[in-house]
């Protein structure tokens, strides 16, 4: 049991990497960014919270995870405010994207403390992380169609995404661990729609990318 957990640990650290080296590829590459905002700002700032938190009880495959999480959240994060400005209101000022845009951040950040504070490190984090992620999932679809193509997005990130929540739903949710040494009907219910709308998203990507094949098959 200890081996499958540390395996579905694991699994989940290696694919959200993905996603995020992926995002920082993809969001240079397209000149856009690859996290919707809101759920990227409540990623970073769990991911700094938790890391030291995490660090601070004690060194540890997840806390070390962590670390490797926000390290790459924030290259993503410049992504943001490098690229993002073209998606925020035309009409308005530059600053007013940069001012909106930290206080998401310190909102986020209250957010997160805010679970800690009401729920301690280990049931906080578990909650947090999967409203979050459920929060994401549906962001996800919601940037695919507010931009009308996949500029910033891919499956390698959509599929990843779903495998590196995936992995944890069953370790939180099913077998227990952490906080949550019974499991957790609420993380399994969480879990269960974010795979159902992480699926949805991967659809859409690979239907649009079997569109396109076809229509550059015909015009050769």
């Amino acid at each position: 049991m200890n081996s499958l957990k540390l395996i579905l640990t694991v699994v989940s650290g290696i694919c959200w990497t993905v996603v995020y080296i992926e995002g920082i590829r993809i969001g240079c590459k397209d000149r856009s960014y690859a996290i919707p905002f809101y759920a990227l700002a409540l990623n970073i700032s769990w991911e700094l919270l938790h890391t030291v938190f995490g660090l601070q009880a004690g060194v540890s495959v997840q806390s070390i995870i962590n670390a490797v999480w926000f390290a790459f959240d924030v290259g993503i994060l410049y992504t943001y405010f490098k690229y993002g400005r073209k998606y925020f209101p035309r009409n308005l000022p530059a600053s007013s994207f940069v001012s909106w845009s930290i206080v998401g951040l310190v909102t986020a950040l209250c957010v997160e403390y805010a679970f800690i504070r009401e729920f301690g490190v280990a049931v906080g984090a578990g909650y947090s992380a999967f409203l979050q992620n459920l929060l994401m999932s549906v962001l996800f679809i919601d940037m695919f169609v507010k931009r009308g193509n996949n500029e910033g997005q891919s499956l390698y990130i959509a599929v990843s995404k779903w495998l590196g929540t995936l992995a944890p739903t069953i370790l939180f949710g099913v077998l227990g661990e952490g906080g949550f040494p019974s499991g957790s009907v609420l993380i399994l219910v969480l879990g269960i729609f974010c795979s159902v709308f992480d699926l949805i998203y991967v659809w859409l990507l690979f239907k649009l990318e079997m569109v396109r094949g076809r229509l550059s098959v015909q015009s050769s």
